[in-house]
């Protein structure tokens, strides 16, 4: 059993055998390219003679067994390279040596591309076996220790190709791997980003349409009510109307120019806060819901974005007591304003019924929901429900100023 018998002589090979080949692999696939291989190198191993004996049917037997297996070599490395080494074992019993006999190297080779260390060095150990088995039987009279070193390089560097490829071809698919997973990283972080940014606009559409509309219908339904009785009121209810129909218009601007960088009116209207809660209980009680603001606390060093995040708890608060309660509900707000944290507080007497969204069969809305997401924004957890004290209801937050995430608002 020899790796690689030098040939006596040879024919020359057609001058485009190797680009064929490598066009050929470049197309086909990988069983395909490997039976291509076989055939074209087939060819010239058949036609070289090393002893004389290569045209006998035995000698073609062999050679065909050294290399079709070649054909299934990515498939099954160790497998190919056990038939290949048997018929190689078979050769040496029978005492021919053949040019074919290179086929072992690239079985072994397959076997440290495709496999696993440990099958390489059981491979590299039954080669190793075969090249002793060569230098004893077949290397000239005092040559046996230089047949053996040369067969045995040319089985290292075999091995050490095959080792090399598998761990680029593995460093390759890892870093492809990396690259697929940070790219579904992105994505996913770019979905979260646009499914947030709806959800925050969600909200303040919400807090601005639904607070305005509710005030409206309200006035709108007192000045049916008092235009014959008390003209007077009903003037001033249609003027009030007018005015919170342009507040509406107003926020929607602002907050429109906000997603607008080229919107010029939205410098002119600010951010609501703490501040603008007294205009917000003066419409509520023009909407015919007596409501008292209770503020202590200097609101200055309150962020923005917490302010505005008041003002819409307390906005849809006294909203949802607007729609809910009866006539002659009262309500109170109250505000408490530190460097650490601002407590919000929205108390009515109003009947205790259910004013969670889906209430009364209607579908979900955004309201408590909503006032929930921007309170969990500053790590509080928004109570609302039947007021303790037994009649009305009560919406309770503390935000904490030092747990905001950054950019809320």
């Amino acid at each position: 059993m020899t790796a690689a018998a030098p040939p006596a002589r040879s024919r020359g090979l057609p001058a485009g055998y190797p680009r064929l080949l490598r066009a050929a692999r470049g197309r086909l696939s990988p069983t395909a390219a490997d039976a291509l291989l076989v055939a074209v190198v087939s060819v010239p191993v058949v036609l070289l003679v090393s002893d004389g004996t290569s045209g006998r049917p035995s000698s073609l037997a062999l050679q065909a067994g050294l290399l079709v297996p070649l054909v299934w070599r990515r498939r099954a490395p160790l497998a190919v390279f056990g038939a290949v080494a048997a018929t190689a074992f078979v050769q040496w019993l029978a005492g021919v040596r053949l040019s074919a006999d290179a086929a072992l190297l690239v079985a072994l080779y397959t076997v440290a591309a495709y496999s696993g260390p440990r099958r390489t060095v059981l491979a590299g150990a039954v080669l190793e076996a075969g090249i002793v088995l060569d230098s004893l039987s077949w290397a000239p009279e005092g040559g046996a220790a230089g047949n053996f070193v040369s067969l045995s390089a040319m089985a290292v560097a075999a091995a050490v190709i095959g080792t090399n490829v598998r761990t680029r071809r593995s460093h390759l698919a890892s870093v492809e791997d990396r690259a697929v997973r940070l790219e579904r990283e992105r994505d996913q972080r770019d979905r979260l980003a646009v499914a947030g940014e709806r959800a925050r606009i969600a909200r303040e559409m919400h807090d601005i349409v639904s607070h305005n509309l509710s005030v409206m219908v309200a006035l709108a339904d007192g000045a049916v009510f008092a235009q014959f009785r008390s003209p007077g009121t009903t003037t001033a209810a249609v003027r009030q109307i007018s005015g919170t129909g342009r507040q509406a218009l107003t926020d929607m601007r602002r907050f429109l120019g906000v997603l607008r960088a080229d919107e010029p009116d939205a410098l002119r209207h600010p951010v609501p806060g703490i501040d603008q809660l007294e205009p917000l209980v003066d419409q509520v009680r023009a909407a015919g819901l007596p409501t008292r603001l209770r503020q202590t606390g200097d609101p200055s060093p309150v962020p923005a974005a917490a302010q505005l995040t008041v003002y819409r708890l307390v906005q849809e608060s006294l909203t949802n007591t607007l729609k809910h309660t009866p006539a002659g509900t009262r309500a109170e707000v109250r505000v408490r304003c530190s460097t650490e944290a601002v407590a919000v507080e929205i108390i009515d007497d109003g009947a205790s019924t259910d004013r969670t969204d889906g209430a009364r069969g209607a579908p979900p809305g955004h309201g408590i929901a909503g006032m929930r997401e921007r309170a969990a924004v500053y790590g509080a957890t928004l109570e609302a429900g039947p007021s303790p004290h037994g009649r009305g209801w009560q919406v309770a937050a503390r935000l904490e100023l030092g747990t905001a995430e950054d950019g809320a608002a």
